[in-house]
């Protein structure tokens, strides 16, 4: 089966670091000029498929595999290629009446930047080109065109030190490298797409159950049948994402007429979905193992219907689908989920958030912020005592008693415990390669 494992790398030194950004940006550009290419032929001929194809690629590859090696330069065409087959398949379906899963008209494959205002830095890497080494020293070596080597005196592969811990470190083969800059918190990453038995991670340890509330201000809630509770809270990414909202929303009103965006507008939309997206996907990973650890194989999580139905109001309804995308995010879930063979349900959890849980009054209940009060002498965290509700009313097993909740904050990197939990914040380790005293994956000194 296919799976993906995402990591942050680093270069070794300032120079390696500057070798990797050119490597990347001759990769944008390399992109460009083959779009470029394709677009005015789809321009000129009315959106002629066959005309896209007659782009002189050749000469184009030839010109800059000195910098990004054959193997590369050919990658980066090829990715173009494939985004050129996606948009005209997305028009074929746009225009077939009996397909209604296309509403939007599609654009054709747009460009990476420009070098005025900056590229995109990302590549390809053949499967072939680069190298992963897990363990101690954890790392990763791609080829590099000779003539970037000959521009920083460089010999060899590029050796990036890889930080944290794959999903998936055993795998049968390795398929083409995708690495980029993140503008978002300044990293370098990867996505490396492996094939792995049918057999890894294919049940879990027990039959245990969880149930998700999926908030506007605490992005998660989980209890599960062992008695464990998380929260994962989200007020600071959303305070985070409104800022960018309204930063965007104030370089628009300076736009002089008959225009609608800058390219700096376009980079902070970049920058707030990146961050979200970043977020989610390190949450549904954080919680997905932790749900696997206590043998839980099966998750119920509520349905956008009845979230909307109990919580509805503006901010919420913004928090809901422009923040947090709560179709992708259980879209999300649900893949990560696969990986470790639990399955995800969607089940109604329609007044979980306003009933009691000693007297069952839904109508007496009062929510004030995270609090949830009932005249009965009932007082809990309202979204914890939401997702300990669903979980009752959704499994015939019994739920252990409950244990204090733990608490996570985001940290622009990964969730980690906040104080206010019931133990302290967990040291996160970092297997790094590069050391305070200059140890690097190599073993060797480095001097910058």
């Amino acid at each position: 089966m296919k799976r993906t494992n995402t990591f942050a790398v680093r270069p070794l030194s300032e120079t390696g670091e500057q070798l990797l950004r050119d490597l990347l940006d001759a990769s944008a550009a390399l992109w460009n000029e083959v779009n470029y290419q394709r677009l005015m032929r789809y321009n000129d001929e009315d959106g002629f498929e066959g005309d896209v194809w007659d782009a002189d690629t050749g000469r184009l590859e030839g010109r800059y595999k000195g910098v990004l090696g054959a193997s590369t330069a050919q990658q980066v065409i090829r990715k173009n290629s494939e985004a050129w087959r996606g948009f005209f398949r997305l028009k074929d379906q746009y225009h077939d009446e009996s397909n209604t899963s296309v509403t939007e008209h599609p654009e054709p494959p747009g460009f990476r930047g420009n070098e005025d205002d900056g590229r995109q830095l990302k590549t390809v890497i053949r499967n072939t080109s680069y190298t992963v080494e897990w363990g101690d020293r954890s790392r990763l070596e791609i080829l590099v065109g000779s003539e970037l080597k000959d521009r920083y005196d460089h010999t060899g592969r590029l050796r990036l030190e890889i930080t944290g811990n794959p999903s998936w470190p055993e795998y049968e083969k390795q398929g083409r490298l995708d690495l980029w800059y993140d503008e978002t918190d300044s990293t370098f990453r990867a996505s490396q797409p492996v094939t792995v038995s049918d057999e890894t991670r294919d049940a879990p340890l027990a039959d245990e159950k969880a149930a998700l509330d999926i908030g506007a201000n605490n992005l998660v809630a989980c209890t599960t049948t062992t008695g464990e509770q998380y929260l994962y809270e989200g007020r600071e990414l959303f305070h985070r994402f409104r800022e960018t909202t309204r930063e965007i929303a104030r370089l628009q009103s300076k736009l002089r007429e008959g225009r609608y965006s800058s390219e700096r507008i376009r980079r902070l939309y970049r920058k707030r979905t990146r961050r979200r997206d970043h977020a989610q996907e390190a949450l549904c990973r954080d919680l997905v193992e932790r749900l696997y650890a206590e043998g839980v194989d099966t998750v119920y999580i509520g349905g956008l219907t009845d979230i909307l139905g109990t919580h509805w109001s503006v901010e919420t309804n913004a928090k809901t689908h422009n923040f947090w995308a709560f179709k992708q995010f259980t879209e999300r879930l649900a893949c990560t989920a696969e990986e470790y063979g639990i399955s995800v349900e969607v089940r109604s959890e329609a007044w979980t958030s306003q009933e009691c849980p000693q007297c069952g009054s839904t109508d007496r209940t009062t929510r004030n912020q995270d609090t949830l009060t009932c005249p009965c002498g009932f007082e809990g965290h309202a979204d914890l005592t939401a997702s300990e509700t669903f979980l009752r009313r959704h499994t015939e097993q019994a739920v252990r008693p409950m244990a204090r909740p733990v608490r996570f904050e985001w940290d622009d990197h990964d969730w980690s415990e906040s104080p206010r939990s019931h133990r302290p914040k967990e040291q996160r380790t970092d297997p790094s390669t590069v050391h305070r005293d200059g140890n690097v994956a190599s073993g060797e000194s480095q001097t910058v």
